[in-house]
């Protein structure tokens, strides 16, 4: 990215910025939501609620099997590749030196 390339996307440096923290926010909450322990913790307290009569059979099975499912998949979830955003937020807001002459990247 040259200077001038640089001086003209700074405006939208806000907006870069801005979807860097909501890709990284959303992939903590995946993170969190899809913890083993979390699904477990959950897991837990929906026996609770059934066995407190607060919720039927169907609306548990239901739960159930689709907090099982979460268990199930790490593997495939590990295996997806990482959101890609456009920028890092450093890199969005740096400014490239010109390389020295003869030195190879």
């Amino acid at each position: 990215m040259g200077i001038v390339t640089g001086l003209l996307l700074l405006p939208l440096a806000p907006v870069r910025g801005t979807a860097w923290i909501a890709d990284h926010l959303l992939e903590e909450a995946r993170r969190q939501y899809h913890d083993p322990r979390a699904v477990q913790a959950r897991l837990s307290a929906l026996n609770r609620a059934l066995d407190a009569g607060e919720i039927d059979e169907d609306t548990f099975e239901r739960e159930e099997d689709r907090l099982l499912t979460l268990l199930e998949r790490p593997a495939r979830r590990s295996a997806r590749p990482a959101v890609r955003t456009t920028a890092t937020a450093p890199a969005a807001l740096a400014v490239r030196t010109p390389r020295e002459p003869g030195r190879a990247r």
